[in-house]
């Protein structure tokens, strides 16, 4: 396994992390066997959020950690904050706080390595947020801070304010969801690819040494399903079937060794809750494609080169 600084922190973790979004649909033991199963594949990363299963999720780790003394010391948990489902996003300072509260309740951990705020709320006012993340970090409940779905104006509206590193951004990014990439690649073009929904967010993040960290990097559309081994990408599995011969890993490894290429060095966040098929996730963080293999798979998946 590949391990990288999150940001500019001091922080060591997995270049592949687990988003636990699902971890409610394990039972007790098949949690345990998981969470350990991961960290023996090397990842030490684990991704949360306070709406994951209603709070069910991080429950459910928190049992793990329990039945396991020593091993919260041994991994870096990221939750998320600030999503109140189907009414409205929260950025006040005492939504912040209560949330972190509940998390640390739910998970039985005295303090999160990473919170993140989940998706920008229209009214934030950050001089509220500054005051939250000075607040946590001075009791010792949150070490380090991020967002996720920002673009680069909405991150330095924060900075403005905020006096810790933002460390990361979680992007939805893949083979099947990369406009960060065409956007540029397609700059001055009058074609679909050059629409830039982000703001320039992938150069902006390199800029400012903020990891990006993509969620569900194996996705099409908006949660409709998985592009390997789907019909509705018969090119790109041809080439992904075929790098998976070349490097002698699967064609999931292969399309996690895409994104692993890329020079932003990013981190992975894969929401298996199968120690199988995280096995060849992992295998991506141990291969470095070769530059035409990479333009290859980025080609077959529908993208351009103008």
């Amino acid at each position: 396994m590949k391990y990288m600084n999150l940001g500019k922190s001091e922080l060591k973790v997995s270049a592949v992390g687990v988003g636990c979004m699902r971890f409610n649909g394990l039972d007790e033991k098949a949690a345990d066997g998981f969470v350990k199963g991961v960290m023996d594949l090397g990842v030490n990363f684990f991704d949360h959020a306070d709406i994951y299963g209603g709070g069910d999720c991080e429950v459910r780790f928190g049992r793990v950690l329990k039945d396991n003394p020593g091993l919260r010391e041994k991994m870096v948990i990221q939750s998320k904050c600030a999503i109140v489902p189907g009414k409205m996003y929260d950025f006040s300072k005492n939504y912040i706080l209560d949330s972190v509260d509940g998390i640390l309740k739910r998970l039985g951990t005295d303090y999160l390595d990473v919170l993140v705020l989940h998706r920008p709320d229209a009214l934030a006012e950050p001089e509220e947020v500054a005051e939250a993340f000075d607040q946590l970090q001075e009791q010792g409940k949150v070490r380090h801070f991020g967002v996720s779905n920002h673009n680069p104006g909405q991150i330095l509206l924060l900075k403005k304010y905020v006096k810790q590193e933002i460390l990361v951004d979680q992007l939805q990014f893949g083979l099947a969801h990369a406009g960060m990439i065409s956007s540029g690649m397609e700059a001055n073009m009058m074609t679909q690819g050059a629409v830039d929904h982000d703001g320039g967010v992938l150069d902006f993040c390199r800029l400012n040494d903020i990891t990006i960290q993509t969620w569900s990097p194996f996705q099409y559309g908006m949660f409709e399903g998985t592009f390997i081994g789907s019909d509705k990408y018969p090119e790109l599995n041809q080439v992904l079937e075929e790098m998976a011969k070349k490097y002698g890993i699967t064609p999931t490894g292969v399309a996690s060794a895409w994104i692993l290429r890329h020079p932003a060095h990013m981190q992975l966040i894969a929401g298996t809750t199968k120690t199988e098929r995280m096995a060849q996730i992992c295998q991506g963080a141990d291969v470095t494609l070769d530059r035409e293999d990479w333009y290859k798979l980025y080609l077959a998946a529908g993208h351009i080169l103008p």
